[in-house]
């Protein structure tokens, strides 16, 4: 039952089970009306014919009967007494008779006669109006009941039929004439035997067409949970699962499974290069203070002070991108606050005292309101900080950062007249501890974090970060933050 192909077979199994049935049945429920409606139709007519034969007043000895073992008939009088039964019938129930043998007065071979009758010949005047007129057979449908008879010494289950008739006489005949069931039942019997044998058989036989579709299905299924246990087993992230050929939701699997797979190795290969390449510039800061520090223990008046307070700022520095990078890369979510752009830009600016070059700042009046944009406000101003310490190594004469509307969200564009970026070096320097060698030959050229960290934060803020060559003839680095939403 824990299988998926067991549970398919016997789900289809039951569902064909249970519409089996109820077809089974409804089959059988209309085969029996029809069989039964058939009977009636007999009965009706063999009842009608004798009704007919009494209503021209034929005597009971010359009634013309067809066919007497499968159409027995009974004729009863108004009182319910047994006037008449065809020959050969020897029991008969479910025709509310008092008997089965002709009562003596109106024994077989005597004509009916209205002396036999009660109702003083008034049938014609005051007689039940229900009733046929003298000499009429009954219009009306007749009246059907189930019952046995015995008909030369073998019984049998019957359909009657039940039609008055009124003779010349004004006597009121009922006449009972039934038609045999056998064949209906027999009919009913063998359908439902049939039905019977046959469903255990079909239903063995979709059990197993399910079991074998179903294994046939879901064989791509194991090959792929196969492979991602080797996966997992050998941690080779380069592997992927095989893709079946149809286009099914199967196929469709397998093509998400190797697209996380891409996914994860890449992110995992993104990680080890970060954490080689973290290794790898701490080493220098940690190497070079630990030197100095140990030559000051040796000479203290070779100490050189500036030197290691330089590194430990560094070092302060590249730990804290470090930290910062991680918590991005676990889904740290930006704040909601509202800040105004504008007003973080001048105040970024105004804190930054020691530049090389100063910094001019336009930001255009905005018509409708002011530049608010929601996020972290550290994080922003994280941002803003990188891309003027970036300015600042590359430019020559002159930074400038400019605030502005663009289209549904606001435009902070930091331009300076150095060398610029190549135009094939314009997504690159966003990696992680990339340094263009103009960069690595400087020795504040930093770690290579800086624009990484910028362009992490601009996402995670819904914004972009791109870089573009500057009227001044440098670089322009574009940060676009969408506006607040409206409260």
């Amino acid at each position: 039952m824990r299988s998926v192909r067991a549970r398919a077979a016997i789900g289809a199994t039951l569902v064909v089970a249970v519409a089996l049935v109820a077809a089974g049945l409804a089959v059988l429920s209309v085969l029996r009306t029809n069989l039964i409606d058939q009977a009636d139709l007999q009965a009706e007519v063999a009842a009608r014919e004798v009704a007919g034969q009494l209503a021209l007043d034929t005597a009971y000895a010359d009634l013309d009967l067809d066919d007497e073992e499968d159409h027995p008939v009974q004729v009863t009088d108004e009182e319910g007494r047994v006037v008449f039964v065809s020959k050969g019938l020897r029991a008969i129930s479910g025709t509310a008779s008092t008997g089965v043998s002709p009562v003596p007065s109106a024994s077989a071979g005597a004509t009916p006669s209205p002396g036999d009758d009660d109702d003083d010949g008034d049938d014609d005047d005051g007689g039940d109006s229900a009733r046929p007129a003298r000499g009429e057979v009954s219009s009306d449908d007749p009246d059907f009941s189930d019952g046995t008879a015995t008909v030369d010494g073998k019984q049998a289950d019957y359909r009657f039929a039940a039609v008055e008739a009124t003779t010349p006489a004004g006597l009121t005949l009922t006449v009972h004439a039934g038609a045999p069931l056998a064949a209906e039942q027999e009919a009913v019997n063998t359908v439902r035997g049939a039905m019977l044998t046959g469903l255990p058989l079909l239903l063995a036989v979709v059990a197993g067409v399910t079991w074998l579709v179903t294994r046939r299905a879901l064989r791509p299924v194991e090959g792929i949970r196969r492979e991602m246990a080797a996966i997992t087993a050998s941690e080779d992230l380069a592997r992927r699962v095989p893709e079946p050929g149809s286009r099914d939701e199967i196929a469709a699997l397998a093509r998400t499974t190797n697209e996380t797979l891409s996914v994860l190795e890449a992110s995992v290969e993104r990680q080890r290069r970060f954490v080689a390449d973290a290794s790898h510039e701490l080493r220098s800061p940690i190497a070079s203070l630990r030197t100095q520090l140990e030559v000051a223990e040796a000479h203290p008046e070779l100490l050189d002070l500036p030197g290691a307070v330089a590194d430990t700022v560094r070092l302060q520095v590249l730990a804290a991108d470090l930290l910062l990078l991680a918590r991005l890369d676990a889904g740290e979510k930006p704040g909601a606050a509202r800040l105004e752009v504008g007003a973080l830009v001048r105040e970024e600016v105004s804190q930054r005292t020691g530049d090389r070059i100063p910094v001019t700042v336009e930001v255009e009046v905005a018509e409708d309101a002011s530049y608010e944009v929601n996020g972290s406000r550290g994080q922003l101003a994280r941002v803003i900080g990188n891309l003027l310490d970036n300015a600042q190594r590359h430019a020559a004469h002159r930074i400038t950062v400019q605030v502005a509307a663009d289209g549904s969200g606001v435009r902070v564009e930091v331009r300076d007249d150095g060398a610029g970026v190549p135009e094939d070096e314009r997504e690159r320097i966003f990696e992680r501890f990339v340094r263009l060698d103009d960069a690595r030959s400087r020795d504040d050229g930093g770690a290579g974090l800086g624009l990484a960290i910028a362009r992490d934060v601009a996402t995670r803020h819904g914004g972009t970060l791109t870089v573009h060559r500057a009227p001044e003839g440098g670089a322009a680095f574009r940060l676009w933050l969408p506006y607040a939403a409206a409260t």
